[in-house]
C-alpha cells in the first residue's frame, strides 16, 4: 500500500464524518468558526512542514521512494500533510457530535 492511498483513505473518512455531522447539525450554531478553522489549518501545515523536515533531516525516519508520490515540501512527502488536514476536518466534527459546544 502506498502512502498516497493510505492518506486518501484517511482524508475520505474524515471528510465523510465531517459532512455527515454538518448535515445532521443544520440550523445549529457552528461548533467552530471558519476563521479559526483556517488559522488552525495553516498552523498545523506549517508545523508539519517544519518538524517533518527536521526529523527526516536528522535521520529519525525516511520514506521509500516506491511508496510516495515523489512530490515533496523540502524533505517531507506531500502525503504527510494529509494527517493534519484530516485532523482539521475530523476533530471539530467529533467535538460537535459529542456535544462539546454545549454551555458548561
Amino acid at each position: 500500500m502506498t502512502y498516497l492511498l493510505l492518506a486518501a483513505v484517511f482524508l475520505a473518512v474524515a471528510a465523510a464524518v465531517a459532512v455527515a455531522v454538518a448535515a445532521t447539525r443544520r440550523g445549529a450554531a457552528p461548533a467552530v468558526g471558519w476563521r479559526a478553522l483556517a488559522l488552525a489549518t495553516g498552523a498545523l501545515l506549517v508545523l508539519t512542514a517544519v518538524f517533518d523536515n527536521v526529523m527526516i533531516a536528522a535521520g529519525l525516519f525516511s520514506y521509500a521512494d516506491a511508496h510516495v508520490s515523489g512530490l515533496r515540501v523540502g524533505l517531507a512527502p506531500v502525503e504527510d500533510f494529509s494527517y493534519p488536514l484530516a485532523a482539521v476536518l475530523l476533530l471539530p466534527a467529533l467535538w460537535s457530535l459529542l456535544g462539546g459546544e454545549r454551555a458548561r
